[in-house]
């Protein structure tokens, strides 16, 4: 792969579903999905967590294994981007008798060969870029049926070896974060099991600049796992997840109402080049920090901010909501402004709040109102869910089937898997569908499980 870093990331961002997150969080690369199993069920696992692979899906299952076993997978990433980027991931856990179960897992990421650009688009060299993050697992019973888990982790992103331009330092990264997991079996009927995981709970990631750090992939997966045939020689579960990222973050937004963005410093006084409100609130684009996000990020896609003050791709929001209306003499039957139709209100002695001030920006976008129009929905698509099926012959072999579905990132995959037990040996196989030319389609995983 000979192609900018940029390049790669986008349609790395696309692969992991959100959009959202692309911009949003750092670290994103802790969200792939390991494991050959899950990856031909949809990527459905917190409610299962039954092997090795626990210690990333749910760290609670590890309390329920008994003995030791190693895993391993490996996997050519984005297929259809590139023939050199993989993903390789290594798991082990160990239970020890009346004090739990010990694990952790290791996983590394090479994003291949890159073409290095400075600032006038002039040839540089190349460079090579990865992610490697380690984890270490700890769970305990509760109960006879149920159990916790916590992992403690560190990760390391290297992108590149140095900044552009004016940038100092290197464009890497070392974070620690945080998972807990619960696991209870027999929920509500002996048939069914609940899970729940919160993964990536920790500092913002940061790169040269600081300033401009994004928080940790910070993830809640609710999970049930239902047996819908339960015999001597035949098993078959329905497994079903939901994610919900817990990051919280808004765009450009006029929190007070004033109709523009800023104008004031943080601590209410007047400044032509401050973020601020008048009362002292931050309008620019920002998210919250961990402790807010765990609880803002349901609410604020519908319930927080105000108007958005947008832009075109390449231009730079004019700090002011609206302003801008269509000419209707120049209207061309659709009702939409068109370039060229638009009128600025200040050029007719219009001030924001007056009655015929326009509600587009210059680019025909609607800002007045637009705070309005947003509603629950908006924060209940950006759920990801995860559907899996998975049957068993005796305890031999096993047919996979599954869908990864995420309406905001427009991601509809479709996977298939199988899976071979013997003499304590494992192997799975796992293959995501889709559309052609999605970056995950054609995907295919390979793991390995052995218990001594």
């Amino acid at each position: 792969m000979k192609s900018r870093l940029a390049q790669f990331c986008f349609a790395f961002f696309m692969s992991l579903s959100a959009p959202l997150v692309a911009s949003e969080a750092g670290a994103i690369f802790l969200l792939i999905s390991p494991g050959a199993r899950a990856g031909g069920m949809g990527e459905a696992q917190v409610a299962v967590a039954n092997d090795a692979y626990a210690s990333y899906w749910n760290p609670a299952g590890l309390a329920f294994l008994e003995g030791s076993e190693l895993a391993l997978m490996h996997v050519n990433w984005l297929p259809n981007l590139a023939d050199d980027l993989y993903y390789e991931f290594l798991a082990y856990r160990k239970s020890f008798p009346n004090l739990g179960t010990l694990g952790g897992h290791i996983i590394y990421l090479n994003l291949g060969e890159q073409i290095r650009m400075d600032e006038y688009a002039q040839y540089q060299g190349k460079f090579t870029s990865y992610m490697v993050a380690g984890t270490v697992s700890y769970s305990a019973l509760l109960s006879r049926t149920s159990s916790l888990g916590l992992n403690a982790k560190v990760s390391y992103q290297h992108l590149v070896e140095m900044g552009t331009a004016a940038e100092k330092g290197k464009g890497t990264s070392t974070d620690f974060g945080f998972d807990i997991g619960y696991l209870k079996k027999e929920f509500l009927t002996p048939r069914l099991d609940f899970g729940l995981a919160l993964s990536n709970i920790g500092p913002k990631v940061s790169f040269i600049d600081p300033d401009q750090a994004d928080p940790q992939p910070t993830n809640l997966t609710i999970g049930f796992n239902y047996a819908l045939v339960k015999s001597q020689h035949n098993n078959l579960n329905i497994v079903y997840d939901v994610n919900k990222m817990l990051v919280a973050s808004y765009p450009d937004m006029d929190w007070n109402g004033d109709g523009v963005i800023g104008g004031f410093d943080e601590d209410g006084h007047v400044s032509l080049s401050g973020d601020y409100s008048s009362d002292g609130k931050i309008e620019i684009a920002h998210t919250d920090p961990i402790y807010l996000a765990l609880f803002t990020s349901w609410v604020d896609d519908w319930l927080l901010g105000g108007d958005m003050d947008r832009a075109i791709s390449g231009e730079e929001p004019d700090r002011q909501i609206g302003g801008w209306a269509w000419d209707a003499n120049l209207d061309d039957g659709n009702g939409i402004p068109d370039e060229g139709e638009m009128v600025n209100s200040s050029d007719n002695g219009l001030s924001y709040g007056d009655a015929d001030w326009g509600i587009y920006n210059e680019w025909g976008q609607k800002e007045v109102g637009s705070g309005d129009d947003r509603t629950i929905s908006d924060e209940l698509d950006k759920l990801v869910h995860n559907v899996g099926f998975e049957y068993w012959y005796s305890t031999y072999f096993a047919l996979r089937a599954g869908y990864y579905y995420d309406k905001t990132g427009k991601i509809e995959n479709p996977t298939f898997g199988v899976g071979l037990r013997f003499g304590g040996y494992g192997f799975d196989f796992g293959y995501t569908s889709g559309e052609p030319g999605h970056p995950l389609t054609n995907t295919m995983r390979f793991s390995l499980n052995m218990l001594f």
